[in-house]
């Protein structure tokens, strides 16, 4: 599959925004985008005036039918092994994968989004990392700009390496207008010592046409070989 998967060094940090950027700028250029998500959890504390995930990146790619994104639903805001354990669900890790090949068919690129970060699990033996390598998608991540986001950053990078997925770039969001003297050291010093490429985001609402003025702005072209 061409396209990637955007995971986050923690979970808020912004991941399906940039995930759904990502998916409307590619769909605004007239590609047939698939967005996939294995799992949405936090339906009982929906945030006001914000779709759920599924139902954004759904929206961003012009599908009606948010399950064709994420085949798994749970209400409580936690870790995905936790909701499915407290739903009485087994999780089926081939069958996640399948789900979101089956979704992928037809179309021009794939972005996948996992729920939380890489080590995230969504069985107890099963990690958002290894959702990641089955569909074989490059990795782009998702992380704040302020305090403690080199550590989480590179951590983050280490791990995905680690597992053999090779990461096209770090995101930075919400980048302010007039980022300080510590946010640009963030990015300079991520870029250097993960020898990664590091974009921004700006804070970003969910309308599809700002999504996409957001995504155009990232090296999407290079980092998909677009």
């Amino acid at each position: 599959m061409n396209g990637c998967f955007v995971t986050g060094t923690d979970t808020g940090v912004g991941k399906t925004v940039v995930a759904a950027a990502i998916v409307a700028a590619l769909a605004a250029r007239g590609l047939r985008v698939a967005p996939v998500k294995p799992v949405v959890t936090g339906l009982d504390e929906p945030e006001p005036g914000r779709p759920l995930d599924h139902e954004l990146l759904a929206a961003a790619a012009g599908i009606d039918d948010a399950s064709a994104v994420t085949p798994l639903t749970f209400g409580p805001a936690v870790s995905p092994h936790l909701a499915a354990a407290l739903a009485g669900v087994t999780v089926e890790p081939a069958a996640l994968v399948a789900a979101a090949r089956g979704a992928a068919e037809g179309a021009d690129v794939v972005v996948g989004e996992g729920a939380g970060g890489l080590l995230a699990p969504l069985t107890g033996g099963y990690l958002i990392r290894d959702f990641a390598l089955d569909l074989g998608l490059p990795v782009v991540i998702a992380a704040r700009p302020g305090l403690g986001t080199i550590n989480h950053t590179l951590l983050t990078v280490e791990s995905a390496r680690a597992a053999g997925l090779r990461v096209l770039g770090v995101v930075l969001t919400p980048w302010p207008d007039a980022p300080d003297v510590m946010q640009q050291s963030n990015r300079d010093t991520i870029a250097a010592l993960g020898d990664v490429d590091v974009a921004t985001l700006p804070q970003v609402g969910v309308g599809i046409a700002e999504l996409a003025a957001a995504g155009a702005s990232l090296p999407l072209a290079s980092w998909l070989a677009l």
